[in-house]
């Protein structure tokens, strides 16, 4: 009987896949393949690894303490609710997310649990062949191994890192992990049959990652260590000591361990690869999303409201309105609310430097969508001048945002649908479709959903400084600090 305890690193950004993607609601959250979104994926394909000889613990899901909500929320989406939330307050890359992984699990499990490893933003189309190659992987990594997959290439890929191992077993001993290639190289990889992309996601026993981890990087192993045991732990959100975990070295799984093992063989340390082939996509790029993505006779592929004539291996991602196009070949055109990419497919690995302007001038469509999701719900800028804003906000059932001040704005709350309960300074009373209130500067107040519905309203806001920043909260039933802060509501 193999105990498995699914891990899930859930901290990236993936910036490639802007305006869709956005530092605080990255690739992860988004249903590019399918309706369920690329986290909800991952986690479920875990959890199909139960059988009668495996017994699969809650989850362990490390991921940005900012993301906390969303991570929440998409997991109980999906009938998840036991999962730990592993919260780091910045990243340091994977090798000590996957060592918070290996200690809570040993605080929990003890040492012999098997973590089945993952990244959070990949996509597999044959559920079934991912289930076959991870049970052969849990297999190996039961007898001491740390064990990785490696995707079986279908093109000289220059793009990703490759293992190349020995043999045409099931299970292979790998010889060494090899940094990309130029296309000749690749090419030649190709060829020869001995060599497999780096999925990145990996399967070993807690007690073997930390030993490997302490042999070869131990500055890392000790850093985590002390981290982890000056942690805080609320509900099913625990925290790694802020400080201390920012003096980890960051590094990634391959270069702290994978990479020196093979090398060494005084170590102890066996890694093994079992092959996978199985529709695996890492969608690093909207070119990866246009060759996962169903496409018509002439290569096109569309999500959303989308007219193409006359083009051919062309992507039309649309979410707000109607997006036409016309004599395009290889182009990738993705429209938001609030931006627009168009590129040709081919450099579609450059739109990171797009993001990189936006950062350098302060701009919000890099970190930010117009709709922003919140723990009780979300908002959506409609519209906005020199002294107004206009925002539409959604409020789930039950919910309730923090009692908080303005010092800089009046507020007008129009009800759409659903009940409110409003309270306004000394005042509390309910509001149900058209019907409004006014929320004069400087006054204390809380907006609420008591009913069993979504509630709906428009907010007209007025005044000299309409910023995110201008609130001063009082109390939070969401664990957010109390007094001035940034995060709306």
């Amino acid at each position: 009987m193999h105990h498995i305890t699914p891990v899930v690193l859930a901290g990236g950004s993936g910036t490639r896949l802007w305006p869709l993607s956005r530092a605080l609601y990255p690739k992860q959250f988004l249903a590019l393949s399918g309706t369920s979104t690329l986290f909800q994926q991952a986690c479920l394909r875990l959890a199909a690894l139960a059988d009668a000889h495996t017994t699969i613990a809650a989850p362990l899901v490390v991921g940005n303490e900012e993301h906390r909500f969303m991570l929440l929320e998409q997991l109980r989406e999906i009938g998840t609710n036991q999962a730990t939330l592993l919260l780091e307050p910045t990243g340091r890359n994977t090798a000590p997310a996957l060592t918070l992984a290996a200690l809570a699990s040993r605080a929990a499990h003890g040492d012999d649990s098997i973590l089945v490893v993952t990244p959070a933003d990949q996509t597999v189309t044959d559920g079934p062949a991912f289930t076959r190659a991870l049970r052969q992987a849990v297999a190996a990594a039961a007898d001491g191994s740390l064990v990785t997959l490696g995707i079986v290439p279908d093109r000289p890929e220059t793009g990703f890192g490759y293992i190349h191992s020995e043999g045409a077993d099931a299970v292979r001993l790998v010889k060494a992990f090899v940094e990309k290639p130029d296309r000749a190289t690749a090419e030649r990889y190709l060829a020869d049959g001995g060599y497999a992309w780096n999925s990145g996601m990996f399967v070993l026993r807690a007690s073997v990652w930390l030993a490997a981890l302490a042999h070869f990087r131990p500055d890392i192993a000790q850093a985590t260590e002390t981290a982890w045991a000056g942690r805080s732990t609320d509900a099913s959100f625990v925290r790694p000591d802020k400080a201390a975990f920012a003096a980890i070295p960051g590094e990634s799984i391959d270069y702290a361990v994978m990479e020196p093992c093979p090398a060494d063989a005084a170590s102890g340390f066996s890694v093994k690869m079992v092959p996978l082939d199985a529709g695996w996509s890492d969608l690093g790029a909207w070119d990866a999303v246009w060759q996962v993505s169903d496409r018509d006779a002439q290569g096109n592929a569309s999500h959303g409201d989308a007219l193409i004539e006359d083009s051919r291996n062309t992507l039309v991602h649309a979410t707000s309105r109607l997006v036409g196009v016309i004599g395009l070949d290889d182009v990738v055109v993705v429209e938001t609310p609030d931006a627009v990419l168009v590129t040709d497919r081919s450099r579609s690995q450059q739109v990171k430097q797009i993001v990189a302007s936006l950062q350098r001038e302060g701009r919000n469509e890099g970190t930010l969508h117009r709709r922003v999701h919140r723990p009780w719900g979300w908002y959506d800028s409609v519209d906005a001048g020199a002294r107004f804003q206009v925002k539409r906000i959604l409020v789930k059932p039950g919910a309730t945002l923090s009692l908080q001040m303005h010092h800089h704005r009046a507020e007008h709350w129009i009800v759409v649908s659903g009940t409110a309960e409003v309270t306004c300074g000394e005042s509390k009373r309910l509001l149900t479709e058209n019907q409004s209130t006014y929320i004069p500067l400087g006054e204390v107040h809380r907006l609420a959903n008591p009913g069993s519905i979504p509630l709906e309203i428009i907010e007209v806001q007025s005044g000299s400084y309409l910023g995110e920043d201008d609130i001063v909260r009082f109390s939070d039933t969401y664990g957010r600090a109390d007094g001035v802060g940034t995060d709306r509501k």
